[in-house]
This record gives C-alpha cells, sequence and structure tokens, in this order.
C-alpha cells in the first residue's frame, strides 16, 4: 500500500530558486515549499482500488466538511554560493527555513468561468521584492504556460468536475 497523500496532505516543493531583494538591494536565494498540517495517512485497500479520476478532489471535500485544513509556505534560505541556475542540483541540508505564512482552506467551490480558467500561472510574474534566479528553466516555463494559457483560452468550456464544498458548519 502506499501514503494516501490527497491535494492537502503532501509536500509541495518550488522547483526553482528565487532571490527576496531587501530595500536595500540585497538579494538572498530561496527555494519554497508548501507543507501540510497534516502528514499522508496509509492508503486503504479500498482508496488503492478507486478508478474514479476524481478522487483527489472527492476526498478534498470529504476533508473539508471535516474542518479547515491548513498549509505552510516556507522559504529555505540560501547562501550567495547555493547552486540557482540548475533546479537538479539540491542544497546544503543545513540551510535555514523560515515560515512566511499560513494559508486556511475552509470550503472549496467549483471553477466557476471566470474564476481559474483565466488565469496563466507563470513563474516570471513576480511581486516587488522577488526576483527570478539565473535558472534557464524560468524562461521556458513561462514561455510554454503562455502557450497553454492562449491554447486554452480557445477551447469550449465544460463544466467543472469539482462539485462545491460548503465551510465546516454550513448546511452539508
Amino acid at each position: 500500500m502506499h501514503d494516501h497523500l490527497g491535494l492537502c496532505r503532501q509536500h509541495h516543493w518550488g522547483l526553482n530558486a528565487f532571490r527576496f531583494v531587501a530595500a536595500d538591494g540585497r538579494a538572498t536565494p530561496v527555494r519554497w515549499a508548501v507543507v501540510p498540517d497534516k502528514e499522508a495517512a496509509p492508503e486503504t485497500t479500498a482508496q488503492a482500488a478507486r478508478t474514479d479520476r476524481n478522487f483527489l478532489f472527492d476526498d478534498l471535500a470529504t476533508q473539508l466538511r471535516q474542518g479547515p485544513l491548513r498549509l505552510h509556505l516556507v522559504a529555505t534560505l540560501g547562501l550567495t554560493d547555493d547552486p540557482v541556475a540548475d533546479a537538479t542540483l539540491p542544497w546544503p541540508s543545513n540551510r535555514k527555513s523560515v515560515e512566511l505564512g499560513t494559508l486556511t482552506l475552509t470550503g472549496a467551490a467549483p471553477e466557476a468561468a471566470g474564476n481559474c480558467r483565466y488565469v496563466n500561472f507563470d513563474p516570471l510574474v513576480l511581486p516587488d521584492g522577488i526576483a527570478p534566479s539565473d535558472d534557464p528553466l524560468l524562461s521556458a516555463r513561462s514561455a510554454a504556460y503562455v502557450r497553454s494559457f492562449t491554447r486554452r483560452a480557445g477551447e469550449e468550456k465544460s463544466p467543472s468536475a469539482v462539485a462545491a464544498t460548503p465551510a465546516r458548519g454550513a448546511d452539508l
């Protein structure tokens, strides 16, 4: 049997390094992760046998009915000589990590027209204070995501396979 991870029970590691840039121009290389409050549980035989392709979303809805899910945004702070131009090269395990915040999920909603359908997850669209690293994959991903977004925008839209999940305590 495998661990039953689900969407909110596994670590999500960022692929590329970025730079946090201070007001004085000093840059710190960072790699980020999203870390769940609750770890994966062993997968049951019934879970392993499922064939429904939406089971991850169904599991998410079930988990949200039991209460909020929390994910922590964590940045690993690199040093100036840590590799930032190649995501396949690990940083030393003794690098300091800092929790930047917590995302609390209390419910889910189906993807309606206008919600996420027209979002381009471009890794180079960054807020002030965050800059890309020298990793050439960032530019390649950016170009591929623009092309993907353009193609998706021209596709016929179908209803979301995800059902709405009210927040805990709402009329279920």
